[in-house]
């Protein structure tokens, strides 16, 4: 992480949370800095290590180290969520668009797939909700992904026992065109005038007409480049989920929070 995003976010945290505050305790020594509980929590956001693990390297327990991950992935959503993690707006559809008809989709808004996270200290009574055919707990992560790896659709929660089609149907991927809320879309093909952008993705999708999919038994030459190009730019979402796992290792080891909301938080 750069010095000047990582300080940001020192800065920010510690103004608005005051977790992050330097406080003395009961005999007046001072406490962990804001320094050492962001270091902590993103260390183990990066590298995947355990509690135990930064207690020598930043000279915090491992409980404290656990308080500092969930203050941390809180107050990052909290504080810097409205910025970066809002819907695209016109100037983003403008750029999504452009990129696109320069790749030869035109239309194409990004590419749509699903990743699961295996959840570890999860409530057992939940087993069954949360299991899926890899017989390992999970919850799934639906997310759209453009060229550039901007992720501006992301919705999780979903039990890992859900495919791709459940997941879909409760997300809020289409709330917004459905309630009239969406920026416009205007794209021309062939001549025709579309106000709807469209996504790749797999088989498993409903056969709508927002979405693209390949075509499984391609026979001309026009299928056959088709379903080249498509399935080559569909890896867009794939790549993101690698990049989205190489960066921060604690996705790639089952999640050990004990709820939901800071598992959510922290993807």
């Amino acid at each position: 992480m750069r010095k000047n995003v990582f300080t940001r976010i020192v800065n920010q945290l510690r103004e608005s949370n005051v977790y992050f505050q330097q406080r003395p305790d009961a005999t007046g020594r001072l406490g962990a800095s804001s320094l050492q509980k962001c270091t902590a929590a993103i260390r183990m956001l990066a590298y995947g290590t355990s509690a135990d693990a930064v207690d020598e390297y930043v000279k915090l327990a491992s409980s404290t180290a656990r308080e500092c991950l969930s203050h941390f992935v809180e107050g990052v959503v909290s504080e810097f969520g409205p910025e970066y993690l809002r819907r695209a707006n016109t100037t983003d559809i403008e750029r999504l668009l452009r990129k696109s008809h320069i790749r030869g989709f035109p239309g194409m808004m990004g590419s749509i797939d699903c990743m699961h996270w295996e959840w570890k200290n999860y409530p057992h009574a939940w087993k069954g909700m949360y299991q899926g055919r890899s017989k390992t707990t999970s919850i799934i992560l639906e997310a759209i992904a453009s060229q550039d790896l901007w992720i501006w659709h992301a919705f999780f929660g979903t039990p890992g026992s859900c495919n791709d089609i459940n997941v879909f149907q409760r997300s809020p991927v289409f709330s917004d065109i459905c309630e009239g809320r969406a920026p416009d879309v205007s794209f021309n093909v062939n001549g025709n005038t579309y106000n709807m952008g469209c996504y790749l993705t797999d088989g498993i999708y409903p056969k709508w007409a927002t979405f693209i999919p390949a075509i499984k038994h391609p026979q001309t030459g026009k299928h056959k480049l088709f379903t080249k190009k498509q399935e080559s730019y569909r890896k867009d979402v794939e790549r993101a989920f690698g990049v989205l796992q190489a960066r921060f290792a604690i996705i790639r080891q089952p999640g050990l929070a004990w709820s939901t909301e800071i598992l959510s938080c922290t993807i």
